[in-house]
């Protein structure tokens, strides 16, 4: 499973015109699942997303988790992050997971996410997304379970 992690001021996101996921401070996570990721994969990302201390504390450090600067998390499914563009000039998508089972996944990533106490808001699974975001930074790690 990988993941780019945005620290962010706001961000949402526009299906067909209308916005179905939005949140305040916080952070956007773009989740890209991949064959052989399971549910542990999941769980340790999300515990991670949420632990990380990475919003500034009264001294202006990167020394507060989500939930100690009242962040919230906005989840949106990327498959092209299963990509390679290693040969060639157009991506292969072979190491990404059959959609079934990375809705299946991502579902419980965004359920651990929600059960470690903060609020959660999506996008919609295999839809066409239009993700707008503030990056506050910026701040951009990229997580992967596989590292």
């Amino acid at each position: 499973m990988k993941i780019v992690l945005q620290r962010v001021k706001r961000a949402s996101v526009e299906v067909e015109g209308k916005i179905v996921g939005e949140i305040g401070r916080g952070i956007c996570l773009l989740v890209g699942v991949e064959k052989g990721d399971g549910p542990d994969d999941a769980e340790r990302l999300a515990q991670k997303a949420v632990e990380l201390r990475i919003f500034p504390d009264a001294e202006g450090k990167m020394n507060l988790a989500l939930a100690e600067a009242d962040g919230a998390v906005l989840a949106v499914s990327q498959f092209t992050l299963a990509g390679s563009v290693k040969k060639g000039r157009r991506p292969s998508f072979d190491t990404a997971e059959a959609p079934d089972r990375a809705a299946e996944l991502f579902e419980t990533f965004v359920r651990k996410l929600s059960e470690a106490g903060v609020r959660v808001a999506t996008g919609v699974f295999q839809a066409h997304m239009d993700v707008h975001l503030v990056n506050d930074g910026p701040v951009t790690f990229i997580l992967d379970s596989r590292a």
